[in-house]
C-alpha cells in the first residue's frame, strides 16, 4: 500500500508520458563468457541480469553503467532438477541469516544493480519463508524483484508484496528454443501482451543465436511502434496502474 500512495502522488506527472506498447527485454545468465560483452552492443534500452561471483560480471557491469545499462542481480536459486547453481547461490538448507549473508554478499559485489531476479529457483522460490527472507534484504536495499516464474507454485511475489518491495513478473521466455522460426514466435506473444495489457516483459540468454535475432529484430520493433524500456520503468508504470485502478475504486464507492 505504501508504493501505491507513494506512485499516486507522481500520477500527474507520468500518466501523460506513458506510452502505449512498452517492451522489457532482459538478458540473463550474463557474467560466464566473454562473449557476453557482445551484447553490450545491440540497440536500445535492454536490460541484463549478471550472475555474481563470475568472471567478467565485474567488467560488464563496469561497461553496461558506462553505456547507461540497466543492471540485476541474477541470484541462483535451488531448482526442482538439481542442477548445479554456481557460486552465490541460496539453497533450501540454509537459515536465514546464511541466505541473507549470502545475497548481501552478491549484492555488494555489484552496486550498479537497481533489481534482482531469479536464476533456476523451481524449488527455493516456492518457499513462503525464504522469500520474505530475500525480500527483507531487497526492501532495505531500495531493490525490486522480476519474478522469472520457473515454477507456477512461485511465492516470491506474494512475499514481496507482503513486505512492500516493488515486484513484477516475466511473461515470455524468447529463447528457450533457438531456431529463427520459434524466437520469432515468441517475440510476437511478446508484441501481442503488450498491445493488449500495455506492456510486456521477456527474458532472453546470452546465446549466439539471440544475439543475431535481437540484432535484426530490435530495430523492427521500434518502426512497429514498440517502445523497448528498462524493467524498473515497467515495474513503476505496474504500480501507476495500481494506483489509478485503486482511484477509481475509491470514486465508486
Amino acid at each position: 500500500m505504501k508504493i501505491i500512495k507513494w506512485l499516486t502522488l507522481v500520477i500527474c506527472f507520468s500518466s501523460a508520458t506513458i506510452s502505449a506498447k512498452q517492451i522489457a527485454i532482459v538478458i540473463d545468465d550474463i557474467g560466464y563468457h566473454q562473449r557476453d560483452l557482445e551484447f553490450l552492443s545491440l540497440p536500445g534500452q535492454l536490460s541484463y541480469s549478471i550472475l555474481p561471483h563470475t568472471p567478467y560480471s565485474q567488467i560488464f557491469a563496469t561497461l553496461a553503467s558506462q553505456s547507461n545499462k540497466e543492471l540485476l542481480l541474477h541470484v541462483p536459486m535451488q531448482a526442482l532438477n538439481g542442477k548445479e547453481l554456481g557460486p552465490g547461490a541460496l539453497t533450501l538448507n540454509m537459515n536465514k541469516e546464511q541466505l541473507q549473508q549470502t545475497l548481501g554478499t552478491a549484492l555488494a559485489s555489484l552496486p550498479q544493480v537497481k533489481g534482482v531476479n531469479n536464476h533456476m529457483g523451481s524449488a527455493l522460490t516456492q518457499k513462503s519463508q525464504a522469500m520474505k527472507w530475500t525480500m527483507e534484504v531487497l526492501k532495505k536495499r531500495h531493490l525490486y524483484f522480476l519474478d522469472s516464474r520457473t515454477t507456477d507454485l512461485s511465492q516470491a511475489q506474494n512475499a514481496a508484496n507482503f513486505l512492500g518491495v516493488a515486484n513484477i513478473s516475466r511473461q515470455v521466455f524468447l529463447d528457450n528454443i533457438t531456431t529463427p522460426e520459434q524466437l520469432q514466435l515468441r517475440l510476437e506473444e511478446l508484441k501481442q501482451l503488450a498491445i493488449s495489457h500495455s506492456f510486456a516483459i521477456a527474458i532472453a540468454h546470452p546465446y549466439p543465436e539471440t544475439i543475431e535475432f535481437l540484432r535484426h529484430a530490435l530495430p523492427e520493433l521500434t518502426k512497429q511502434g514498440f517502445e523497448l524500456v528498462p524493467v524498473s520503468q515497467l515495474v513503476e508504470r505496474k504500480y501507476i496502474q495500481l494506483a489509478h485502478a485503486e482511484g477509481k475504486g475509491v470514486s465508486a464507492r
